[in-house]
């Protein structure tokens, strides 16, 4: 029988082989404080395309996001690298590239990634999405796997988030809900996922709650929620976070404008090493009417491929802006 010492090195070993050497610095780390929401890979993660998503390695060097496309007809999973001091152009995540998929999200050990699909174990198109997961093995990532049930249902199941111990949580539109969709948790028992649970009234409202990023420690959630009444964009999508106290969460609160903005708000998660978080937003150039009249159709083509020109981008600001950390 291997000893541990010896399994901790093959562990160490295979991590290196599929995401690099380790580095003391994360490469999305930042010298200087992040007090304001910025930009996060520009032209690379975050294009004139909406863009969504930012999942990373637990090593920080692989950075997982989603390519959306109009009307939600294709989400595309992609992967950066992080080598040679910049991030390479993406690529298809080998689990992606012909069904809508959305929300990879690492188990904290990086064992497994996690995501949400519409596609079906016969390869074809359901008309739900469900949760899937690949694991991790010395070639790349298994094929892709269901959760199955009881997180799986009939109705949609969006955002696969999972805490330290195992527990997911997830936003889905399942019956016996308090509106359209609600955040649900389903404990792991070491071999399967128990029946899950609504998180009830502190974060469930009958409005829209989805995109739920739990802290590995579970002490807080944050989570997208629109149409509520303190809404910056009047109920187009804002980010909550809603604290665990002894069992208890307390009653969600609006991050306000420090993080949110009059467009939509959504996709919150934290990084790796606990000190940065990341969130998908529609922020733009037009967010508010024009100063002045545009007078050439050059600077409507500049509008059209600018950054910030209304799709979705992924954005990075200082963890502690959340009140913890």
């Amino acid at each position: 029988m291997k000893s541990v010492a010896s399994f901790a090195l093959i562990y160490a070993l295979s991590f290196s082989i599929i995401f690099g050497q380790r580095s003391t610095a994360h490469p999305y780390a930042s010298t200087k404080p992040i007090t304001a929401p910025v930009i996060f890979g520009a032209g690379i993660v975050s294009t004139v395309e909406d863009d969504l998503n930012a999942a990373f390695s637990p090593d920080g060097r692989n950075v997982y996001f989603t390519r959306n496309f109009p009307r939600n007809r294709l989400g595309v999973i992609l992967v950066s690298e992080y080598k040679g001091r910049k991030w390479s152009s993406p690529q298809i995540a080998p689990f992606s590239g012909q069904f809508t998929d959305y929300d990879p999200f690492f188990s904290p050990d990086g064992s497994k990634i996690f995501f949400c699909t519409n596609r079906g174990s016969d390869g074809k198109v359901k008309a739900d999405f469900d949760i899937w997961y690949v694991e991790r093995s010395l070639p790349g990532w298994s094929e892709a796997k269901p959760a199955g049930a009881p997180v799986n249902s009939s109705t949609d199941e969006f955002y696969p988030s999972v805490a330290a111990d195992g527990t997911l949580y997830f936003a889905s539109n399942r019956p016996g809900g308090k509106g359209s969709y609600d955040v649900y948790r389903a404990k792991w028992t070491g071999s399967v996922f128990a029946e899950p649970e609504n998180l009830g009234d502190a974060i469930n409202l009958p409005t829209i709650e989805l995109d739920n990023y739990i802290s590995p420690d579970q002490k807080f959630l944050v989570f997208a929620a629109n149409g509520r009444k303190d809404d910056l964009g009047g109920g187009s999508g804002d980010l909550y976070i809603s604290f665990n106290q002894n069992g208890t969460w307390t009653p969600a609160r609006n991050l306000g404008a420090q993080i949110n903005s009059p467009a939509r708000e959504y996709c919150p998660i934290g990084s790796p090493d606990g000190k940065y978080f990341f969130f998908t937003s529609f922020r733009g150039d037009l967010d508010k009417p024009l100063e002045r009249r545009l007078s050439s159709y050059a600077e409507v083509e500049s509008l059209a491929k600018s950054l910030l020109n209304g799709r979705g981008n992924v954005f990075q600001i200082d963890i502690s802006a959340l009140g913890v950390g």
